[in-house]
């Protein structure tokens, strides 16, 4: 999540007002520990104590363990509906941000004459 971080105003025009929310089995200390200093523009949540349920309450799909699929990806619309749940962001492959990149597109398209 460190490339989102460095790309996120480049790539993704500060986000346009789309809030995106990474999701694992990490504890909060865990998570917590991780992010202390790094500095993300957007959430991290903890689903170790709920057994998936919180993701999938999001729609999100879960292993047959009830594990979250591998740091997955809620994005949240300027309208503050769910947008889109990527169920495996793979944080080192470019193509991972591609495709992050063309949904916060089609949810938030740029003004016309940019």
């Amino acid at each position: 999540m460190t490339a989102y971080r460095d790309q996120y105003a480049s790539l993704f025009n500060e986000g346009r007002n789309v809030v995106l929310i990474g999701v694992s089995n990490d504890s909060q200390s865990e998570l917590g520990s991780w992010l202390k200093d790094a500095d993300f523009p957007f959430l991290f949540g903890s689903d170790a104590s709920n057994n998936g349920g919180t993701y999938a309450a999001f729609g999100g799909g879960l292993r047959s363990n009830n594990m979250v699929d591998s740091r997955a990806v809620i994005v949240v619309g300027p309208d503050g509906r769910i947008a889109e749940t990527i169920e495996s962001f793979n944080q080192n492959d470019p193509m991972a941000y591609e495709h992050l990149a063309e949904v916060i597109d089609r949810v938030t398209p740029e003004p016309e004459g940019n």
